[in-house]
């Protein structure tokens, strides 16, 4: 998902320059996600940046990559900022009709991360295809420039999700606890969604009518979101999905805001990412 605006980051973080080729967070996660055995590419971006995405990916990753964009503004009634990243979800529903992993464009989630997600859908040749989330302690997706926003799980005793809940305002305070604005405090190693999912496409099914609902109910107001884990968990609490949460102990490295890239950057030059 590659639409988003960057308002707190000032610009195109999506590509933004972290490797030594000009390399874009997005680009280690295609090739971790091809490297772990997810074949085509999707790419949800808004129409403003398409033709300069496809140069970038073209010229990073050559000709013979199986590219799909799909512009988020092109879908749902038109507004200044995108609907959401469960709008983003929908909006490929057309060329999308297997099962597919979503990932952030301006989050690095780390190679053993996309194979972990691999074997779960090599596991549901034996479980009948249900839906996955691979999971990030949140003391791990912290950024030590300001505040973040996190969708933190609750996970049911047989590993499934039982609910997200969007916290806002999340960070290290003075005295070592991680809280958000409200005063909520959060174990170091809560689980914490990063939209790192892998799905299937009857999702599209019941997020539909759902986005029609949300239309209806935020229509004037610009900044509201469709928001995915929030979705999800909405399916899930109606019965009509399962999602089983996995438990990864990888890095993450993310881009919030302008200082977050150099931390990215210096992550890359120490050879922890697999050109």
């Amino acid at each position: 998902m590659a639409a988003g605006l960057g308002s707190r980051f000032g610009g195109t973080k999506q590509l933004a320059t972290v490797g030594p080729d000009g390399e874009a967070i997005f680009d280690y996660t295609i090739r971790d996600a091809r490297r772990s055995g997810f074949g085509r590419i999707v790419m949800i971006v808004r129409s403003e940046i398409r033709d300069e995405v496809v140069d970038h990916v073209t010229r990073i990753h050559g000709t013979a990559i199986d590219l799909t964009t799909v512009c988020q503004d092109h879908h749902g009634p038109p507004r200044a900022k995108p609907w959401g990243t469960a709008h983003a979800v929908l909006a490929a529903a057309d060329v999308v009709a297997e099962p597919f992993a979503v990932a952030n464009a301006d989050d690095l989630y780390g190679p053993e991360t996309f194979d972990g997600l691999a074997a779960a859908f090599a596991d549901d040749d034996r479980d009948r295809g249900g839906y996955h989330l691979m999971a990030f302690e949140l003391e791990r997706t912290l950024s030590p420039r300001g505040s973040v926003s996190r969708g933190v799980c609750e996970v049911a005793a047989d590993g499934t999700l039982a609910n997200v809940t969007e916290h806002l305002a999340i960070e290290r305070r003075d005295d070592g606890t991680i809280a958000d604005a409200d005063g909520s405090v959060f174990a170091a190693d809560a689980l914490v969604s990063m939209n790192l999912w892998g799905l299937q496409p009857d999702l599209f099914e019941h997020l539909a009518p759902r986005f029609e609902r949300f239309v209806a109910d935020h229509a004037e107001d610009a900044k509201a979101e469709f928001l995915l884990p929030v979705e999800i968990a909405s399916v899930v609490e109606a019965g009509a999905a399962s999602v089983r949460v996995h438990r990864t102990t990888a890095d993450w490295y993310g881009v919030t805001y302008p200082g977050d890239l150099e931390d990215v950057r210096a992550y890359v030059a120490d050879g922890r990412v697999e050109a």
